[in-house]
């Protein structure tokens, strides 16, 4: 037998990640259409996202916002790609938002009150609305950026109120190659979009938070979108 191509591998990948999800939802008495796999495509070309797409991926995550502007781009020219979605989910500087307006169909990464007002008043100047995801700091590692959640609380009715953005949800990462901090931190952005809706009145209804390696804890703790890069495109991962 011949061995597997590129695409075959894309095309299993895809299957039994969505296996994983409808499992994980199930587990949870969730229904596996409530969840959004993103295929963040940061480490491969375009070949390799249209590969992708046509394994069944529908959308993507760039970290980085010319490498989001230039595969979608590329993405807008291939027919076959129509209806394709970008988005931004690395750390956003203030001189790169101009890129990713109109451009992105969400941006994951708001992680300071002054930022979201940049964005919203960039966004206003264009006579855009910019869907957004709060980015919170759930676990409270250093190395994290995003809002602490208490901080978040003290600034939600200031964010939602700002006319250039749309704040849809929380993103959030957990600490990395630990399942129980993994879940501690999950349920906690959980817990937290609940007492936000309470304050603001919005459905907070985007829970951006799971990656390759916990995605599966993640969709049991009520994530809605996961984010998943090598997982999906890396030949070598083993799903777990």
């Amino acid at each position: 037998m011949s061995e597997d191509t590129y695409e075959d591998f894309l095309l299993r990948r895809h299957r039994e990640i969505g296996a994983l999800i409808a499992q994980a939802a199930g587990r949870s008495g969730r229904d596996a259409s409530e969840v959004r796999a993103l295929a963040v495509s940061k480490t491969v070309g375009f070949e390799e996202v249209l590969a992708a797409w046509r394994a069944g991926w529908r959308a993507f995550g760039e970290n980085r916002p010319q490498e989001l502007v230039r595969k979608l781009d590329a993405a807008q020219a291939t027919p076959e790609m129509a209806g394709v979605r970008f988005d931004m989910i690395g750390n956003l500087q203030k001189n790169k938002i101009n890129q990713v307006l109109g451009r992105a169909t969400l941006v994951h990464s708001l992680s300071s009150e002054h930022l979201a007002r940049a964005v919203s008043a960039r966004s206003e100047a264009r006579g855009l609305t910019t869907d957004v995801l709060l980015e919170t700091n759930v676990s409270g590692e250093a190395s994290k950026s995003g809002f602490s959640p208490d901080e978040l609380r003290a600034s939600a009715e200031r964010l939602v109120g700002l006319s250039g953005i749309r704040v849809r949800g929380l993103m959030t990462m957990a600490p990395a190659h630990d399942a129980t901090a993994a879940r501690r931190t999950f349920s906690g952005l959980r817990a937290l979009a609940e007492d936000l809706r309470e304050r603001t009145g919005l459905a907070l209804d985007v829970l951006s938070c799971g990656m390759s390696d916990d995605f599966s804890i993640a969709v049991e703790e009520g994530s809605t979108l996961v984010r998943l890069g090598r997982c999906v495109f890396d030949q070598d991962y083993r799903l777990h």
